[in-house]
């Protein structure tokens, strides 16, 4: 059975740090790039960041742009999101999505890829 498992979600107060991972079960992420989605409650699904298959390319939302760091290991099948300076509106539940044979993308519905079941992010004081 294909799955996608997140992990590291948490609650942090603003200007705090988090990091997420995700990891697959029944595949290898290799050939898939992998992109972390956010959706806060009434919200679309809004991309975050994105890696390329091969980790040489990133892409990130201007709203997370010099606070997010996603990065991958092909070796230990893995990819992270670093997220510092935390802000209120980063809470959401956060999805690690894999795409296979697409280049990184941060617009998809939750029809297209692989999705995980999500970790909650809560930024609160």
């Amino acid at each position: 059975q294909v799955q996608l498992v997140e992990s590291g979600g948490g609650l942090v107060q603003p200007g705090g740090s988090l990091r997420l991972s995700c990891a697959p079960s029944g595949f290898t992420l290799d050939y898939y790039a992998t992109a972390w989605f956010r959706q806060a409650p009434g919200k679309v699904p809004e991309g975050v960041s994105c890696v390329s298959d091969r980790g040489g390319s990133t892409l990130y939302a201007d709203s997370v742009k010099g606070r997010f760091t996603i990065s991958r290991d092909n070796a230990k099948n893995t990819v992270t999101l670093q997220m510092n300076s935390l802000k209120s509106e980063d809470t959401a539940v956060y999805y690690c999505v894999a795409f296979l044979g697409t280049p990184c993308r941060l617009r998809a519905s939750k029809s297209y890829g692989y999705w995980g079941q999500g970790t909650q992010v809560t930024v609160s004081s």
